[in-house]
């Protein structure tokens, strides 16, 4: 009877750290980051007010690098954007993202977005007139909570 209750008690355990294995993987696997906006901020084709928000890659395994944005407890879905690869010099501890400053004190657009531990992000698509705001205006690299002096990123 107690060498039931021993395999029991060990199949259990073992399936537990399986499903925590499983679940940690999926996170780092579809980049699930949950970022919080003191100010409205500017995506592709809308603007969503302060707060906190969940970004993920829609299908890891696809090379469309999709990017869903939803409320901070995933039941509302606010957009899913297209997106390019864009490169970091080194990856950060934290998720790194790059603000633009619009003129006229229109809301920062987000521009880039990197998960923790990797160079290689996304870069939002914008039309081209925006585009070429976004290349003339002020940028800001937000590392976690932290604002990196321009020119410097984490690591360096």
């Amino acid at each position: 009877m107690k060498i039931h209750k021993l395999y029991i008690t060990l199949g259990l355990m073992l399936a537990f750290v399986l499903m925590f294995e499983f679940t940690a993987h999926a996170d780092d696997a579809n980049e699930l980051t949950k970022i919080t906006f003191s100010a409205p901020i500017q995506i592709p084709g809308k603007i969503l007010p302060a707060g906190t928000y969940t970004f993920e890659q829609q299908d890891p395994n696809d090379n469309s690098h999709l990017v869903q944005i939803f409320n901070a407890d995933r039941t509302v879905l606010y957009a899913t954007l297209e997106t390019v690869s864009a490169d970091q010099m080194k990856p950060g501890d934290d998720t790194t993202i790059v603000l633009a400053q619009q003129e006229a004190g229109g809301p920062d657009v987000l521009v880039k977005w990197f998960y923790p531990g990797r160079t290689t992000g996304h870069e939002f698509i914008y039309s081209k007139q925006q585009e070429q705001s976004i290349a003339q205006a002020r940028q800001e690299t937000f590392v976690g909570n932290h604002l990196m002096p321009s020119g410097v990123t984490e690591g360096e």
